[in-house]
C-alpha cells in the first residue's frame, strides 16, 4: 500500500523529463565547451545505466509495465551490466570504450520508452480529461517501444560484445 499524492504521476513525468534533458544537455555542454575526459565519458555511460535500469524495474514493479516484461527488463538490466563488465576490463587497460552510436540509440529509445509509460500513467491517474482511447492509444505506442527498446538493448549489447570481445579473449589467452 502506498499514499497516492495528487496529480504525483504528473509530477513523476515532469521531473523525468526534466532529468533526461538534463543528460542530453550536459553531454551537449561538455562537447560544446570541449571539456570531455575519460572519467566524463565513463560516468556519464554509468550514469544512464544507473537511471535505466533502475526506472525499468521501478515501473515493473509499480504494474506499470505488465508482469510479463520481468524476462525482457531481466535481459536489459543483463545486457547494461555486461557492457559496463566490458567498459571495466577494457579501462583496466586503460582503454576508454565510448559510448557509440548504437548505444545512444539504444538509451534514447530507452529514455522515450520510459517517458510514454509514465505518461500513460498520468493520463490514467491525473488527466482524465483525455478521451479513455488516448490513454489505451499511449499504452499501445509504449509497449511498441518496449519491443524496439528491447531489440535495440540486444543488439546494441551484441555489437559491443563483437567490437570488444578481443579484450576478453586476452584475458582468456593471459590465463592459460
Amino acid at each position: 500500500m502506498y499514499f497516492r499524492i495528487p496529480f504525483g504521476s504528473t509530477l513523476c513525468f515532469l521531473v523525468y523529463l526534466v532529468a533526461a534533458l538534463s543528460d542530453w544537455l550536459d553531454g551537449y555542454l561538455a562537447r560544446r565547451c570541449d571539456i570531455v575526459s575519460t572519467f566524463g565519458k565513463f560516468m556519464d555511460a554509468l550514469a544512464d545505466k544507473v537511471f535505466m535500469v533502475g526506472l525499468f524495474i521501478s515501473i515493473l514493479v509499480l504494474g506499470i509495465l505488465p508482469r510479463w516484461a520481468l524476462f525482457f527488463v531481466l535481459i536489459i538490466v543483463g545486457r547494461e551490466f555486461l557492457v559496463t563488465g566490458l567498459r571495466l576490463v577494457a579501462a583496466s587497460r586503460t582503454i576508454v570504450i565510448v559510448a557509440e552510436r548504437v548505444g545512444k540509440v539504444k538509451t534514447v529509445m530507452q529514455i522515450v520508452t520510459i517517458g510514454f509509460f509514465i505518461l500513460w500513467r498520468a493520463i490514467v491517474q491525473d488527466l482524465t480529461f483525455f478521451p479513455e482511447w488516448f490513454g489505451h492509444f499511449i499504452h499501445g505506442v509504449a509497449l511498441i517501444l518496449f519491443w524496439i527498446s528491447t531489440y535495440l538493448t540486444i543488439s546494441s549489447g551484441y555489437y559491443y560484445i563483437q567490437r570488444y570481445k578481443y579484450l576478453f579473449e586476452e584475458q582468456m589467452e593471459a590465463k592459460s
